[in-house]
């Protein structure tokens, strides 16, 4: 039983790029079918066809950027309240500390609710100091923790829209434990 996983970017300096790899790849560990695709590339048809979904922006004044703004507000607009029971998580890279990746988070998670998608909350530290609770982020080039985040963050969205398609008694054990359920 696969899940189809679609990891949505914006990058300008190659960061967030980056970062969507690594959530790619914690998603395929999984055993999830993942795309990744740049937001000015993403149809409709993508929106319709995957189970979860990844969205990553750079930190522009403390939210998502103009083309991840746009993305919501113009080009998904047929799909609003269609994309119930589908799985979204968030990531984003900024510039320096105090740059806005968490509000950057937030304003991607508002617009992924507006149009009645699920998500969740991820208590894991990827190093010490260093946890995803709303969703992975990055200053600057995303160094080893960073890229642990996204892929703990790519595994987690991979459960997690596997959970909303097919139900909790489908999972492996090892999914039950990541989720510390039995």
């Amino acid at each position: 039983m696969k899940v189809k996983v679609l990891v949505v970017y914006d990058s300008i300096s190659g960061n967030t790029l980056e970062m969507a790899k690594a959530v790619a790849k914690g998603a395929k560990d999984l055993g999830a079918e993942v795309l990744i695709k740049h937001v000015n590339e993403v149809t409709i048809e993508d929106l319709n066809d995957f189970d979860g979904f990844a969205f990553g922006s750079p930190t522009h004044c403390g939210v998502m950027s103009k083309a991840m703004n746009e993305f919501f507000t113009n080009k998904a607009m047929p799909m609003w309240g269609r994309m119930q029971g589908k799985v979204a998580a968030a990531f984003s890279s900024s510039g320096g500390l105090g740059g806005g990746n968490e509000t950057t988070i937030l304003t991607i998670l508002l617009a992924a609710l507006n149009y009645g998608m699920v998500t969740f909350g991820t208590p894991d530290y990827s190093a010490p100091g260093v946890t995803l609770h709303y969703g992975a982020v990055s200053v600057g080039t995303p160094k080893t923790e960073n890229i642990k985040a996204c892929e703990i963050l790519g595994r987690r969205l991979a459960v997690y829209a596997k959970i909303l398609k097919f139900g909790i008694a489908q999972l492996s054990k090892e999914e039950k434990l990541l989720l510390k359920i039995s």
